[in-house]
């Protein structure tokens, strides 16, 4: 007997873009809602149900930057954020609220399922395996645990102190286990409003709490360098 087809929503006012997308993931064995509209399309997003969420960045009713924000701030999917070459600055600010992943108009359709099918299957082993928890009030790996209602962390059950900004650059990376992100998308997630600080300050922060969760903080396990691209945390 087949197993469960899993549902995407594609929110997405372009039609034939929303088609094309909608054609080669039914193809490919997903089933798949489209809301052409951002208020209808962040409804359905929370009402549930869906395995992954393709938000374009330019809705009629309500963009799809506050609505990735929104979303994440009351349920944990992957979503995948739609962008026009020339929004860089915008795609970056959508990872940074919440966005799992982006694609570029125009785009490889298979490219997309491709990786509609990596974010599906990377997130099913971060939240069934291990006992791996990603609440909105705490996040818990065992060996770290982040309570959000409190703002305390400890490592190895050790309670340890960390600055505001330390703390909220923890949250952002614990919270997308295993993804890689960018100096500046770190920057404009937790620095943002401030347009005109120094990337360095992204490198000190993590040196910083390097020192205070990792065991051999020149040797880290958690708080990776990917070199080339960015920083990833590995629960």
């Amino acid at each position: 007997m087949p197993g469960k087809k899993e549902k995407i929503l594609i929110i997405e006012d372009d039609r034939e873009i929303a088609a094309i997308e909608k054609d080669f993931l039914e193809i490919n064995g997903f089933e798949v809602v489209v809301a052409s509209n951002g208020l209808e399309g962040q409804k359905l997003a929370l009402a549930g149900g869906f395995s992954l969420i393709i938000l374009d960045l330019m809705l009629p009713g309500k963009d799809g930057i506050t609505i990735c924000r929104e979303i994440r701030e009351k349920i944990n999917i992957p979503i995948f954020m739609v962008t026009a070459q020339k929004e860089e600055r915008d795609k970056v600010r959508g990872l940074g609220f919440g966005a799992d992943d982006y694609v570029i108009k125009p785009f490889s359709p298979t490219e997309l399922v491709a990786r509609v099918k990596s974010h599906i299957a990377r997130f099913q082993r971060l939240t069934q395996n291990s006992g791996h928890q990603l609440k909105t009030d705490e996040i818990d790996f065992g060996w770290l645990r982040i309570n959000n209602d409190a703002r305390r962390v400890f490592v190895s059950e050790n309670e340890i102190v960390l600055t505001h900004k330390e703390y909220e650059l923890l949250c952002f990376l614990a919270s997308n286990p295993e993804m890689v992100f960018s100096k500046e998308q770190i920057y404009d997630r937790i620095w943002g409003e401030d347009m005109y600080g120094d990337l360095k300050t992204v490198a000190v922060h993590i040196n910083r709490l390097r020192e205070k969760i990792e065991k051999n903080p020149a040797n880290p396990v958690y708080l990776q360098t990917v070199w080339g691209a960015g920083y990833r945390f590995l629960p």
